[in-house]
């Protein structure tokens, strides 16, 4: 999509997407949404806002000036990169900083000479006010932002008030978990909160039958991790894993101040490989090579209510799943995903490793296709009244 020249573009609604990651950041549920989404309508990508100062790792390719920055993804996905002053994130210029994000969206919006049918916000930061009554204001709720105040470093009742303020903002929300929703819903919202979770980009895994393997030297059965390594994960249970004689595959991010010492004791063992983070379309080849995928969340209020895409992209990928007790593992409601404690962790991993049957993988990957991304967003444009065709 182009500004102002969009043949197609004229024909279809536009959304406003505020995203809570860069477009060139890891592939979260913002993006595997939003551009299920542009199947069915256009997209205006807003990434958070970066400042001159802000560091290279953190601006995802964006200059340091001049900003704001517009580009065309495609034909049907615009991308907005805001700026804003240094320290823009700081307590006290956090409401300029909102404002300013603001004009930059309306300026970006005019430019491509449509009204949007919709805007939606998958975070705290206020960017639904002001907008006229006839487009529609949408809270997109991919996390319990309020549960995760210990995890990002940020006062909690900071955070609350923001939350009563985006619902307040809001006159539709969506939520990616039964455990948000009725949170919304307890807090007063008196609008269609409407549940639906993560999906499955199944398309990648199908075409990656015709994508080398990656190399992993390590001896099987291989148990294979992928997400961010932090709090959120129970280190004694990848510890279990290895202690129990699967080896380990860790993808993905760490945290440097997340269990330090014992993270780099267990990625020196021989049967333990870490190889970062990688792209989104290299994730299924590296899914290949493993035997089970683990979902080994530490039992708390921010992982409770969330709904990992790692457990749907292992059964995507034909392989067996083993998680912790959570309550999206309930919702899924299938006997291809294993439930674990800690306590048994590492020997239900080097059983579940066994169970590589081509029957079982077939069915894992039918279950998997069932709550693909593309499904997520057909209930996604009903939920926001928007045709699927």
């Amino acid at each position: 999509m182009r500004p102002k020249d969009s043949n197609q573009s004229s024909q279809r609604p536009l959304i406003v997407w505020c995203a809570g990651a860069s477009w060139s950041g890891i592939t979260g549920t913002d993006r595997q949404m939003a551009s299920a989404l542009a199947k069915f309508a256009d997209i205006l990508w807003v990434d958070p806002a970066i400042s001159p100062l802000t560091p290279k790792k953190f601006r995802h390719g964006s200059p340091r000036w001049p900003l704001p920055r517009l580009i065309a993804i495609d034909a049907s996905i615009l991308r907005l990169t805001p700026g804003a002053l240094p320290f823009h994130s700081r307590g006290i210029l956090r409401p300029l900083t909102a404002w300013l994000v603001r004009q930059q969206i309306f300026h970006a919006v005019k430019r491509t000479g449509r009204n949007p049918h919709a805007v939606v916000a998958s975070h705290l930061d206020d960017v639904l006010g002001s907008w006229g009554s006839n487009i529609l204001r949408v809270f997109y709720g991919t996390d319990d932002y309020v549960g995760g105040a210990d995890l990002m470093g940020t006062a909690r009742a900071r955070l609350e008030k923001e939350e009563r303020r985006q619902l307040s903002r809001a006159n539709a929300v969506i939520a990616i978990s039964s455990e948000l929703a009725e949170r919304w819903r307890g807090l007063g919202f008196t609008g269609a909160v409407t549940l639906i979770p993560n999906g499955v980009d199944v398309e990648s895994y199908r075409e990656s039958e015709e994508v080398a393997p990656a190399v992993v030297d390590l001896p099987r059965p291989i148990a294979g991790f992928v997400g961010h390594l932090s709090a959120r994960i129970d280190i004694s249970m990848l510890e279990s894993v290895v202690a129990a004689g699967s080896s380990l595959l860790l993808i993905g991010p760490h945290n440097p101040q997340w269990e330090s010492v014992r993270f780099q004791r267990l990625i020196s063992h021989a049967r333990v490989s870490w190889v970062g983070p990688v792209a989104f379309n290299q994730l299924p080849s590296y899914l290949k090579v493993i035997d089970v995928g683990i979902t080994p969340y530490a039992d708390s209020e921010f992982n409770r209510a969330s709904f990992p895409l790692k457990t749907l992209e292992y059964l995507s990928a034909g392989k067996p799943a083993v998680s912790t007790d959570l309550p999206a593992v309930r919702w899924l409601a299938s006997d291809l995903i294993t439930v674990a404690s800690r306590s048994n962790f590492g020997q239900v991993v080097l059983a579940a490793s066994k169970m590589n049957d081509r029957s079982s993988e077939l069915r894992r990957i039918a279950f998997a296709t069932s709550h693909s991304w593309t499904r997520r967003a057909e209930e996604f444009s009903r939920a926001i009244g928007i045709r699927c065709e």
